[in-house]
């Protein structure tokens, strides 16, 4: 191969089995969906949805961008996870929980149909909750959270869920534009052994009085004290006590939307993400059979937390409604050591385990031998989500952690898109380390020019999909021409304008996707454009680089200049940071050219990530610049990494 990587096949064994067995197969689903796509989708919809009303019309492109699926069609999303599976896995386990503590629950199918009616019950009944009021969900990973999802769509209501880290300006932001009638919230959980409160950002979030937040309704996880407002706030362990656990489900039109989840609004206003019913839930489901080919007997991790889409969809939505057993997890991974998960994995027979490249790499740094402790065989699927995986961080987590058997799906997707877009199929796609692969079946997606025409392989261009699919994003709520204008204003092929995505992309010979990264995500040195991903990916291949994060900082002569922050595998390679900076700075130069060498680089203890993650580059952008933080710094995994980052640039400086 051109292109030097390497491919792996897939496991024969499992290929047997797969729902998907090769890649004959594979190309007829696509091609089916090539020739007829509304009869794809619509052979589908029938297949997997349980509908009170037949659809009559599969696709209306009549008002572009604002495309409708399976019109005419009713169902109820509660129904599709839990209803239809009373009859044959009423005694299954539906959702596996393990708190931060250790403390477990399994709830059964027809415990999460009784809970999740009482729940139900009471916003209707205590609350006035009806069909298209908002509710916004502010809790930790606690079954109760799912509990909340459910109940809404049960009823109609559309939910919000805003990430138990946020701080109490952004709940309210977002509160405000949905215009929420009631929040969810706990009065707190625990992480790393320590309680941590929710309550108190709710308060303050509310404090003001602008907002139309009638009634807080309160999980008592910690029972610790908190305040009480009267006539607004309420203990959900006390109401649900008495509440009936029937509920007839509400019919929802297949365009109805399901829930609002906002972007982090750290440019302006919160972008409020909107998915309707019938569309997301189908490809929820399709995509937990196709992508992870979850079976009848396996049990399936995704750790992500429900405040993010990916938690939405791998950990709620797609599990329950193709009836799989799903993990909900508290705490954190690394807590009390980074041996957890594998811990998790052979205490519950895991069989598809979901995390972030991020997560990838803490566990290889902080307990790169830890699997080996554990029995961890029962493993056969390997995920990751979030962002391109480097090829060290892939290696490792491919030969330790899957014993060199277990696929692994590195999945491209979004929030707007509702689930994956491109992925490889485990029993199907031979997979190249570090490379989406291709579009999975029924999703048209391409890499463009400016101009509208698929790049040649090697090239550069944007990643679009250029046909409507059913799970796409609807709107931005309350604004349609920022919904326009977000994600079709940019690209057009053949006079049309398509979705595009805000990544960069590339095909090698073989057509395989490689994500670089956002677009907007680029350095301009010397008038040549560079995605921070490109130059991350390079400085990754030093072996004892554990992460990096790049951003440019302005430069007399070239205009812009690379910044580096690195964080170094063990303790004692601080010692050395003139020879290693000539050390990555070579690998820059042979992976990419002169043009691409940091004019900075520093070595960092940590970078400021968010609890789900994601490195917070406006910050390091900011201390690069020497210019004052005004992000929010509270929802960090470690605020206090910040300090210590702007004390080592300064005295670097100097």
């Amino acid at each position: 191969m051109s292109d030097n990587k390497p491919i792996f096949q897939p496991n024969r064994e499992f290929a047997k089995e797969a729902r998907v067995k090769n890649m004959c197969e594979y190309h007829a689903l696509q091609n089916e969906a090539m020739e007829d796509y509304e009869g794809f989708w619509s052979r589908y919809a029938k297949e997997k949805l349980d509908w009170i009303e037949p659809f009559t019309t599969t696709l209306d492109e009549s008002n572009a961008p604002f495309y409708r699926w399976f019109d005419g069609g009713k169902l109820n999303v509660s129904v599709q996870c839990i209803d239809r599976h009373l009859s044959s896995r009423k005694n299954k386990a539906a959702i596996i929980f393990e708190g931060d503590r250790g403390d477990k629950q399994i709830i059964t199918y027809l415990e999460l149909y009784y809970q999740v009616n009482k729940f139900a019950n009471l916003l209707k009944e205590n609350f006035g909750v009806q069909k298209g009021d908002r509710v916004v969900i502010y809790m930790p990973m606690i079954p109760e959270a799912a509990y909340a999802m459910l109940a809404c769509a049960r009823i109609g209501a559309i939910h919000s869920i805003v990430f138990g880290g946020f701080s109490a300006e952004a709940l309210k932001d977002r509160i405000e534009d949905a215009k929420a009638k009631v929040v969810i919230t706990a009065d707190g959980a625990y992480r790393k052994a320590k309680p941590y409160m929710l309550k108190d950002v709710v308060d303050k979030a509310l404090e003001s009085g602008s907002t139309v937040v009638e009634k807080v309704l309160i999980v008592e996880r910690n029972n610790e004290e908190i305040a009480w407002v009267a006539g607004r706030d309420y203990s959900y362990n006390e109401l649900i006590k008495d509440k009936s656990p029937i509920c007839q489900p509400e019919p929802m039109d297949s365009e109805d939307p399901l829930f609002l989840l906002y972007t982090s609004g750290s440019t302006g206003k919160p972008k409020g993400v909107q998915h309707n019913s019938a569309g997301y839930i189908l490809w929820a489901q399709m995509t937990m059979e196709w992508v992870f080919d979850v079976k009848e007997n396996d049990t399936y991790w995704c750790t992500a937390d429900i405040g993010w889409i990916t938690g939405h969809t791998y950990i709620v939505y797609g599990p329950l409604a193709m009836g799989a057993t799903t993990i909900m997890f508290e705490g954190v991974i690394t807590f009390p050591d980074a041996g957890r998960p594998w811990k998790m994995v052979e205490e519950y027979k895991i069989n598809q385990f979901y995390t972030a490249p991020t997560a990838i790499r803490v566990l290889h740094k902080t307990g790169e031998n830890e699997p080996k402790k554990y029995d961890i065989s029962s493993l056969k699927v390997l995920g990751t989500v979030g962002e391109p995986i480097d090829p060290p961080a892939w290696k490792w987590y491919y030969e330790e952690v899957g014993g060199s058997r277990c696929a692994i799906v590195d999945t491209y997707w979004q929030t707007e898109t509702g689930g994956h877009v491109v992925s490889p199929l485990p029993g199907a796609t031979p997979i190249k380390p570090a490379c989406a692969t291709m579009p999975l079946p029924g999703i048209i997606a391409e890499i463009l020019d400016e101009n509208g025409q698929k790049v040649p392989a090697g090239e550069k261009g944007l990643m679009c999909i250029t046909r409507p699919w059913p799970s796409m994003i609807r709107g931005v709520w309350g604004d349609d021409e920022r919904f326009k204008k977000s994600y079709f204003g940019d690209v057009k092929k053949e006079g049309q304008a398509v979705y595009f995505t805000g990544d960069g992309a590339i095909y090698d010979e073989d057509g395989y996707i490689t994500i670089t990264g956002r677009t907007d995500d680029v350095i301009n040195v010397s008038g040549h454009r560079m995605g921070t991903a490109e130059v991350e990916a390079a400085i990754k291949k030093h072996t004892k680089v554990a992460e990096v994060a790049v951003v440019g900082k302005p430069h007399e002569i070239k205009g812009e200049g690379i910044f580096a922050y690195i964080v170094m595998k063990g303790e004692d390679s601080f010692a050395q940071e003139v020879e290693l900076i000539k050390e990555i700075n070579n690998i820059i130069k042979d992976e990419i050219g002169n043009i691409a060498l940091c004019d900075d680089i520093v070595f960092v203890p940590g970078l400021p990530k968010t609890r789900s993650g994601k490195i917070m580059r406006r910050i390091l952008r900011a201390i690069a610049k020497n210019e004052p933080i005004t992000q929010d710094t509270s929802t960090l995994e470690d605020p206090s990494v910040v300090e210590k980052i702007e004390s080592i640039v300064k005295s670097c400086m100097i």
